[in-house]
């Protein structure tokens, strides 16, 4: 391993011998120089990692040699010490961008302190954060293996993505590779789970809350407190709204984070219509004939969610002022920001975003997406960008300036898809990669989630002898015919529909304006 170069800029630099002497000894080199034009020209010639800079010196302040520092090489850490501890001195070194400031005189022990603070900054944060997954990791291996209720898994979901967030910032990818392999283990048991329970929430009790209960059970609660907006972010998992709660930070103040079960499959028509109309797609379909669309009917399948929300409005018996607004482009976004002023007087104020849903879809047609989203890091960071700079943030901020409580949620989460498996139906199959509808259906029963009876988990049939099935963990459904083309083209892509963690488990956020 290479030494650390330091270079200490000082005029009275053989006052410091007893200092760098004890560097040494440290094992830190360190190169002197007497004047701000010297240090300059010691960066043209050598390799510096560090530079502690004296701020009173003749000829070349320190303030100016600073900025010239940056000009050469504005990522190269710069100490400053001074004896002054004037305050425009302060502002003019920290909005230089200094890595740390020191008032003289400064003993040996502050000197090392900054440079472990500058330089082993992130292998420390590093050593200590793998330290503590190591640890974790046993616990919740065994927590795994135990987690029995909705709320456990709720809670080692997060855990996970907590560690997720944690190691995806240090530089060892073989513990990252341990995480990976643990949500693995953590969907395949997750899966086994809702088979075994899924259809019985139906009817039970102490169920979680669910698409079709969300409204009744947490949304009409929270109108009672004043006009509101609620958002329905399309296709958006717990880790990105994580990604977005710090640009909300100015602005709202959160009261509630919870989350809740999206119904199967997770897939937009069948868990947003649910939400909206409070029903469940084996009711939508029988009692609103018109407004419901079976995966093999033709048209959009979300085009009366206004409808839904209606009528579940009238069914809870809530007299409200409110509007529904659906937005699918930049073009509709904008214009519904630079006309936000119209809601002012609204009860309720509903926007069903679907930036993320389509995002998810370029990812798998788009091969320059497929670059700037190759994995969950960045598909964060990617969906983060978006939403610092997009008209729905501007909305919120106008919100929050109008007094409204603001709701953030979703439909459904998504996943990264791994593996293929093979299944074998009719033309009248539908084509959605994570879930299948259809007759005959031929599969690999490990692999699925089975609704042989469609009605036992409250679906519709499209005929008689239609069932369902649901891929686990990060499957994906391939036909035999033109395998390897198909495999190919949809393996790493963002898909939704099946049984997964990052499918079901989904945020559902309160916030008051601050």
């Amino acid at each position: 391993m290479n030494k650390i170069t330091i270079l200490w800029v000082d005029d009275e630099i053989d006052l410091l011998k007893p200092h760098i002497i004890f560097l040494q000894g440290k094992n830190y080199d360190v190169i002197t120089s007497k004047s701000g034009q010297e240090a300059l020209d010691e960066l043209t010639r050598s390799r510096v990692d560090i530079v502690f800079l004296d701020e009173n010196m003749p000829g070349i302040s320190g303030l100016e040699t600073l900025s010239e520092i940056k000009r050469m090489n504005s990522s190269l850490p710069v100490v400053m010490i001074t004896k002054s501890e004037e305050e425009f001195i302060m502002e003019e070194a920290i909005g230089s961008k200094i890595a740390d400031y020191l008032i003289k005189p400064v003993n040996p022990n502050q000197i090392l302190l900054s440079l472990k603070k500058n330089l082993d900054h992130s292998r420390l944060v590093s050593e200590k954060t793998t330290s503590n997954y190591q640890q974790e990791f046993r616990k919740i291996a065994m927590d795994l293996t135990m987690a029995n209720s909705y709320d456990t898994w709720d809670e080692l979901y997060k855990r996970l993505i907590y560690w997720e967030l944690q190691l995806e910032g240090i530089e060892d990818t073989g513990m990252f590779e341990i995480l990976e392999s643990q949500k693995v283990e953590a969907n395949n048991l997750f899966g086994k789970f809702v088979e075994n329970n899924y259809e019985d929430w139906f009817t039970d009790v102490t169920a979680p809350v669910m698409s079709h209960t969300l409204f009744k059970e947490w949304i009409e609660p929270e109108l009672k407190g004043g006009p509101t907006l609620l958002v329905v972010v399309d296709n958006l998992r717990y880790d990105q709204w994580l990604a977005f709660e710090p640009h909300l930070a100015s602005f709202y103040k959160k009261t509630k984070e919870d989350s809740y079960l999206s119904i199967l499959p997770t897939a937009t028509q069948y868990a947003r219509n649910a939400i909206f109309s409070g029903l469940t797609p084996l009711d939508m379909e029988k009692k609103y004939p018109e407004w419901w669309k079976n995966d093999t009917d033709e048209g959009g399948k979300n085009l009366f969610e206004d409808k839904f929300l209606e009528s579940q409005l009238k069914r809870l018996g809530l007299d409200l002022k409110w509007e529904y607004h659906k937005i699918t482009s930049l073009r509709q976004g904008k214009n519904l920001s630079q006309n936000f002023k119209a809601q002012k007087d609204n009860d309720l104020t509903v926007i069903v975003y679907n930036f993320v849903d389509m995002l998810s879809h370029s990812k798998t047609e788009m091969e320059v997406i497929k670059e700037l989203a190759s994995n969950d890091k960045a598909y964060r960071s990617l969906t983060q960008s978006w939403f610092k700079n997009s008209p729905l943030l501007e909305i919120i901020q106008q919100a929050q300036a109008m007094g409204m409580k603001l709701i953030i949620t979703t439909d459904h989460g998504t996943i990264n898809v791994k593996h293929p498996s093979k299944v074998i139906g009719d033309k009248d199959t539908s084509t959605n990669l994570r879930y299948k509808t259809g007759r005959s259906l031929t599969y690999e029963e490990k692999d699925v989630v089975a609704a042989k009876d469609p009605k036992s988990m409250h679906l519709p049939s499209i005929n008689m002898s239609s069932s369902y099935i649901f891929a686990k963990n990060d499957l994906f459904f391939a036909y035999p015919n033109n395998y390897n083309h198909y495999v190919g083209y949809y393996r790493n892509s963002y898909q939704h529909g099946g049984v997964s963690l990052e499918e079901m488990i989904i945020p559902f956020v309160v916030l008051e304006p601050k």
